[in-house]
């Protein structure tokens, strides 16, 4: 039964596009980043030959599972012409040599460049032949924006891709076990040895006076109730600890005590780090940096050394995992655009494009950070990426609190911590954000941290296929099928020997985000566990071949995570539900300032080149985000208000605005932004 709505479905597929020639190849310069994740198997993974829970052996050069499957599938043959590199790299190798070439990965915003000016195939021309992708886009209105090349024809020159959609992607990890440590039980905290705090540097950023209230979950997850944060009762931590200067880690320990029982009116009991790691947590950046500075001073109880770190990123020698530290910035002090679908911009409650690099607010929040660090809360290594254990702080029992991907993160929990150690998800804090509904701002959760259309996609060279027709067809016909149902579960899961199945050939399935997705076969389970260590995403790329690029649903990584990654993910799922976590909408929102901004603009070739001139803004320029790049947001972290001409955060703004291009800049994404909104309403007329 499974065999045969296979070959309907290839029919329906094959039909949906001309008539494919027989043996059409497609040459693929597609993949994700390394040699190890494209369509075909490397010398590395496949070594003398690796057979799979399939129980086929692969050699190097042999396409993995999923293109095996599609090429049974669509009746097409696959060409591996993937240079191992990351998107902007490989169109940079093919731009030149398109005509050698069908499909091709690259950036959203080059790709749209290039379709633009000519190079790429404009998909909207096909959307009657590609039923499920029109399907998704129609479904999907806010995705359609994102990859809208051009507002007058509607232009569409890429496909995009999704890393799971509409749902939360990084979030703050804690070391539970530590928190409970220093804050649970009756008493005061006693310790044989501890260290003494920092001299003070950072000050209160939440009030020093009068009372808050906040929603928050209830501490089962069955409602929300409101708690108070009452400064009167309390007074600000921050501020008690720093009038105190340095003292006891004991000392300091205690004093967070005090003030949880007083400024929460005892709603946490003995159980004071559930303000932290509880479904019930309510903490904000000045309770973090006061639970920080108690971290720091303790370590004899909580590792058995003489030194502990703070705050840490995953890779400190990789600027990619440093620029982590900006994102929890942004959520710390309440700053829109530092985790944006593109570049540092997002939509005001006003409707219109703001960049946080030209706001005073964004610079104000990495001196804050500076603050922390002065006061030696943030790792050494992230400071000096030089240091010996730099990237290892979780493993080696160093590091307390990051903020990551939870999957990948929280499987440490099976493969690098002890019995007793927990390192778990978090709610995100309560800061003051300023979504227009109060011009005093508003104390809340909020998250810019929200799965759209990810910044890469595969197009359809115009030259590789101009002329044949077969070629043409079928490559729509692969990105159709990578969006109806049965293709998001390939491209996803694998082929279906990677999954369970009932006696009469049907998927086993659970219900994830209310729809009911595959369960993966035991032997899958247990092979990325051996061959990936639990990385559901290093194994689908590196293996299987899914993962690499249209829609990858989170199901299949829900079912790799640990069980302490499951019970964090569902304290922020809950909370998100019952909307205390308030997020980005993949929608035009009433309130614009709830508005995901778009992976891509429809900036015209003329303006392109106007943006590229502005190299420091550039996605290579000062503000890089990648591997090998430098962030100038980072380096205030590290080094404060001493770089030229960001001696303060004023002046640092007023640079990017009127010394780097940010006007121009400016002007140029919201003409582009405004073009948008245009198109919306029109087809929304």
């Amino acid at each position: 039964m499974k065999k045969l709505l296979s070959i309907l479905l290839a029919c329906v597929m094959l039909l949906s596009c001309a008539a494919l020639a027989e043996d059409t190849v497609l040459r693929m310069a597609t993949g994700y980043n390394s040699t190890k994740t494209g369509i075909a198997f490397d010398a590395e993974t496949a070594g003398s030959g690796v057979t799979l829970a399939d129980g086929n052996t692969y050699n190097t050069g042999d396409l993995k599972p999923t293109w095996v499957e599609l090429e049974k599938i669509l009746g097409v043959k696959f060409e591996d012409k993937y240079q191992g590199n990351n998107t902007t790299k490989e169109f940079e190798f093919w731009k030149d040599r398109l005509n050698e070439v069908d499909m091709i990965s690259g950036t959203a915003a080059t790709l749209s460049e290039y379709g633009e000016a000519g190079s790429l195939v404009n998909l909207a021309d096909y959307l009657d032949q590609m039923p499920s992708f029109k399907a998704y886009l129609d479904a999907n209105p806010i995705v359609r924006l994102s990859i809208t090349g051009n507002t007058d024809t509607g232009a569409i020159y890429f496909s995009p891709y999704f890393d799971g959609v509409n749902d939360i992607e990084r979030m703050p990890l804690m070391r539970v076990d530590w928190a409970q440590k220093l804050l649970d039980g009756e008493g005061e905290f006693t310790a044989d040895a501890c260290n003494d705090t920092a001299a003070p540097v950072y000050q209160p950023y939440m009030p020093t006076s009068g009372t808050i209230e906040i929603e928050t979950v209830k501490l089962d997850g069955s409602g929300v109730e409101t708690v108070t944060k009452n400064y009167d009762a309390a007074g600000n931590i921050v501020a008690a600890m720093n009038e105190k200067g340095a003292m006891s880690g004991v000392e300091a320990v205690n004093m967070l005590r005090a003030y949880i029982d007083a400024a929460y009116g005892g709603y946490y009991g003995t159980e004071r780090s559930n303000l932290f790691v509880g479904q019930n947590a309510a903490w904000d950046a000045d309770e973090m940096v006061a639970l920080l500075r108690c971290v720091v001073a303790n370590p004899q109880t909580l590792n058995g050394t003489d030194s502990v770190q703070g705050l840490f990123t995953r890779e400190e020698a990789n600027n990619q995992r440093r620029v982590d530290m900006i994102r929890l910035a942004g959520h710390l002090f309440g700053v829109r655009g530092m985790e944006s679908r593109q570049d540092y911009l997002y939509i005001g409650n006003d409707g219109m494009l703001h960049d946080a690099r030209q706001e005073a607010a964004a610079y104000q929040a990495m001196g804050r950070m500076n603050d922390m660090a002065k006061e030696g809360l943030i790792s050494k290594a992230f400071m000096d990426s030089s240091e010996e254990n730099s990237g290892t702080y979780l493993e080696n029992d160093l590091g307390f609190m990051s903020y990551d991907y939870n999957q990948t993160q929280t499987i440490m929990n099976a493969t690098k911590l002890q019995d007793g150690e927990k390192y778990m998800a978090v709610l995100v804090p309560v800061a003051r954000w300023y979504d227009g509904t109060d011009e005093n701002g508003v104390y809340m959760r909020f998250t810019e941290s929200w799965r759209s259309v990810k910044t890469d996609g595969w197009a359809i060279s115009k030259a590789g296929v101009e002329g044949d027709e077969a070629k043409l067809n079928a490559a729509l016909s692969l990105i159709d099928y990578a969006f109806s149902d049965k293709g998001q579960i390939l491209m996803s899961y694998g082929p279906d020997a990677f999954i369970k199945t009932k006696d009469d050939g049907s998927y086993e399935t659970f219900v994830f985000n209310g729809k009911e997705m595959p369960v993966i076969a035991d032997a899958t389970y247990a092979e990325l566990w051996e061959k990936a260590s639990g990385n559901y995403t290093n194994y689908a790329r590196m293996y299987l071949g899914s993962t690499l690029s249209f829609a990858k649903s989170q199901a299949f990584e829900y079912q790799c995570t640990h069980e302490v990654g499951k019970e964090g993910a569902g304290h922020i799922s809950t909370a998100i539900g019952l909307g205390v976590i308030k997020h980005p909408e993949l929608a035009i929102t009433e309130n614009r300032w709830y508005t995901s901004v778009p992976t891509v603009l429809p900036n015209t070739k003329t303006e392109n080149d106007m943006l590229n001139t502005f190299s420091a803004l550039t996605a290579s320029g000062k503000f890089n985000l990648g591997k090998d790049g430098e962030n100038v947001f980072v380096d205030l972290i590290v080094k404060g208000f001493t770089l030229d001409g960001m001696t303060s955060a004023d002046e640092a703004a007023a640079t990017v605005t009127d010394s780097w291009g940010g006007t121009q800049y400016s002007f140029l994404k919201t003409t582009a932004w405004q073009r948008l909104q245009d198109y919306y309403n029109s087809l929304n007329g």
